[in-house]
């Protein structure tokens, strides 16, 4: 992984909202770090240093390094909750992973070779992309920014599932355990209006072919 995000935490010795509350009027975000066999551990953060990490999307499949109490922790983020209408963060939530344990984590799917995609290019369709994200399972050292999904030969009306994506190493897509959820990622298809187009040429063609006869 190309990029190491390193998180400053201090232990929140208080809870409760309203002390939370106080939390975030002093720029500080209240949050939460559990998991890897150990006690959840209340911490504090910088609430603009997580708002400018959250700008990257790599932060959302990403081994953070937590700095807490003078000793670094490897997690990941399991949750940010935002204010219902301010631009603001009310709580993240942080889960611990060990080297040897397999995690759960959403990753974005980026398209490859949209401005070469036969469909669109030769075909004169549009792409249609039916999921952003894709919910993952591997080991933390194994865990990608994103997965990868090439279009350069997808045709009109065509379509590539979960089960056809080409997958890192290590990496299994949690859908697919499922019999049933082998869904769309993306596909190709004409756009509406030229398709009406095409049924009224159709139609009005063979509407002269029978005034010929």
């Amino acid at each position: 992984m190309s990029t190491d995000f390193v998180i400053e935490a201090e232990p929140r010795q208080e809870q409760g909202s309203s002390a939370s509350r106080r939390l975030r009027r002093a720029g500080k975000l209240p949050g939460i770090l559990y998991g890897g066999h150990q006690e959840a551990a209340p911490i504090t953060l910088d609430h603009n240093a997580i708002m400018l990490n959250l700008k990257n999307e790599a932060f959302y499949s990403h081994v953070l390094t937590v700095n807490l109490n003078g000793k670094a922790e490897r997690a990941v983020l399991r949750d940010v909750q935002r204010h219902p209408f301010k631009p603001t963060l009310v709580h993240i939530d942080l889960l611990r992973v060990s080297a040897d344990e397999a995690i759960r984590v959403h990753v974005p799917l980026h398209l490859l070779n949209e401005d070469i995609c036969k469909g669109v290019k030769t075909g004169g369709g549009m792409i249609n992309r039916q999921l952003t994200e894709v919910e993952i399972e591997c080991l933390p050292g194994d865990l990608p920014e994103a997965i990868e999904v090439d279009v350069a030969d997808l045709g009109v009306g065509e379509s590539i599932h979960l089960s056809e994506v080409v997958l890192p190493a290590g990496v299994t897509v949690v859908a697919l355990a499922h019999e049933g959820h082998d869904s769309a990622v993306v596909g190709v298809l004409m756009p509406r209006g030229e398709k009406a187009l095409d049924e009224e040429g159709e139609e009005g063609t063979e509407g002269l072919g029978g005034e010929a006869v």
